[in-house]
């Protein structure tokens, strides 16, 4: 959950300091310098990469870093303690600073990938790969390796070419405060005039939850009328900034009492005693635009017997739980048990929506070129 950098130097108090819930494994900007460096945290975390260093016993799992970078609250060190305890092996975490993207880069130059398996995988990263690599990165899981693969719910399967497998997820929501407005049920609600300079939202050129609600607004208004709504949207002074963290700190400073975030925003206000009425979630038209997570094998892995236990340690009840609320997300699979407190705040939507693999593919990046021209640019 990449916000926690936000939230940690968003200083003690305060509504920015309460945000809650992950949206996939994407940032809010992806890319960079694809230099490698390399160091090993007290936790165990690798940071860089020492490449040919995995002995048969270690599994090596590559993921973003705010998945274990807090002991106190990220899944990553729990996991490790958990799966060491119950397993002859292991668990050696990798966080390069580039994420995804530093594998992408090191197959593209011929280099050797060290890492075993891919935690935070999803479905614009996996077009994103098939669109650069003329070799696969990662494999699929052979029929019948996991035993817990009918757990996760089938509206979360998002690989067509069956390598990821879902663990968790998340749903962009509305967030506003009922002190000062009333956000409206329905995307047309928000072109009202009485919500006038009242919405903020994420550049979805540079954001993941700006790609997704720009995603959700095309699922709503269509491949030929999502451009006229963002155009009306200008009209009635949407605010546009370019992260999450900008448009939440705008918000937390009582700039708009509207945001598109997360819809597990009340967790965290709950567990910091913050007002829920500044904290309050709406789904228009009843929907949440979901992004599931999934971990995958690195095709040049050689330890498919190791990395499918852990896939399917991964999917137990407990371990779905416990990740699902460390990171503010909600289980893959159907038989996790979220603790009683947790699920009062963390809401789902009464419908699910996203884009598959096969209709994202090819349109995804005409779909942000086009918001960009009509939008951005003026």
């Amino acid at each position: 959950m990449r916000r926690r950098e936000f939230i940690r130097t968003a200083g003690a108090g305060g509504a920015a300091a309460l945000v809650a819930g992950c949206l996939g494994g994407g940032t809010d900007a992806s890319g960079g310098s694809t230099a490698e460096s390399t160091g090993t945290a007290a936790d165990g975390t690798t940071t860089g990469t020492a490449v040919g260093s995995a002995t048969p016993s270690e599994l090596v799992v590559a993921t973003y870093s705010a998945f274990v970078d807090a002991p106190s609250s990220s899944p990553g060190p729990w996991l490790k303690e958990q799966y060491e305890s119950e397993f002859d092996a292991t668990l050696t975490w990798e966080t390069p600073e580039n994420e995804l993207n530093y594998f992408i880069e090191r197959q593209l130059g011929g280099a050797g990938i060290d890492a075993d398996v891919y935690v935070g995988l999803d479905t614009n990263m996996l077009i994103r790969i098939d669109e650069r690599l003329s070799e696969p990165l990662f494999a699929p899981v052979a029929d019948g390796a996991l035993s817990r693969r009918d757990d996760v719910k089938s509206s979360l399967e998002f690989d067509p070419q069956g390598r990821a497998v879902p663990y968790d997820t998340g749903y962009i929501s509305l967030v506003w405060n009922e002190n000062e407005t009333t956000a409206p049920e329905t995307f047309d609600g928000l072109l009202e005039p009485e919500h006038a300079g009242e919405l903020l939202v994420q550049n979805p050129t540079s954001s993941a939850t700006g790609k997704a609600f720009l995603l959700h607004t095309i699922a709503a208004k269509g491949e030929d009328g999502y451009l006229d709504y963002w155009q009306r949207l200008r009209e009635n002074d949407v605010r546009v900034l370019g992260s999450w963290e900008d448009s939440y700190n705008a918000y937390s400073n009582g700039e708009a009492p509207m945001v598109v975030s997360y819809s597990t925003d009340q967790v965290f206000a709950n567990q910091s005693g913050e007002p829920m009425s500044e904290h309050q979630i709406r789904f228009l038209n009843d929907q949440g635009y979901a992004n599931p997570e999934g971990m995958a094998r690195f095709a040049a892995s050689e330890k498919e017997g190791l990395v499918d236990e852990f896939m399917d340690f991964v999917l137990t009840p407990e371990v779905q739980a416990e990740i699902a609320v460390r990171n503010v997300q909600f289980p893959a699979t159907t038989t996790a048990e979220l603790p009683e407190e947790f699920a009062q705040y963390a809401h789902e939507p009464p419908e699910a929506v996203t884009f598959t693999y096969d209709e994202l593919k090819g349109s995804l990046s005409e779909w942000t070129d086009a918001w960009a021209r009509a939008f951005a640019s003026k």
